[in-house]
């Protein structure tokens, strides 16, 4: 595991097209991020510098299977807090990937970000996932029914709070 580089985009756009395509727990499908790798390394750029926000990769076999991200804000009323998010191609779902992306996302929140509270939204019927969330102490703030739209079908998704 290790910080993604502006030089990682490429890789990055791939993995995601591949998440969206295996699970339709993300927020986008088969079709990834619509940006350019440009636009990518950019925002890798910028995240690299920030104290407020992380991206994180999970490598195996020399390419990357799973992302995490921290996204923070430098607007004082909302400093501290941030939210966190995670893919994990489905061949390595199981094998301690997600929680070491968790890990390294609460300990950047917690003492880099210097942040009291990390959020995030889960499929509420991802019962896996909220399991991986509950052992690291999220607990669920409320439900926002119809978040996702996919295949016609309305889809909650939970909230779910770390207090450090």
């Amino acid at each position: 595991m290790r910080p993604a580089q502006p030089s990682d985009a490429e890789q990055i756009l791939d993995h995601t097209k591949i998440c969206g395509g295996e699970t339709d727990n993300m927020s986008y499908g088969e079709e990834g991020f619509n940006i350019t790798i440009e636009e990518e390394e950019k925002i890798l750029e910028r995240i690299g510098k920030s104290h407020k926000q992380a991206f994180f990769l999970a490598e195996a076999d020399g390419k990357i299977v799973g992302t995490g991200t921290y996204t923070g804000s430098n607007n004082k009323r909302m400093a501290h807090r941030g939210s966190i998010g995670l893919c994990v191609q489905r061949l390595y779902w199981g094998q301690g990937i997600g929680s070491a992306l968790i890990e390294a996302l609460i300990d950047f929140g917690k003492n880099t970000a210097k942040a009291k509270i990390i959020s995030l939204g889960v499929r509420s019927d991802n019962q896996v996932a909220i399991h991986l969330y509950e052992k690291y102490g999220f607990k669920k703030i409320g439900t926002f029914e119809g978040y996702y739209e996919i295949d016609d079908k309305l889809i909650d998704v939970d909230y779910m709070n770390l207090k450090l």
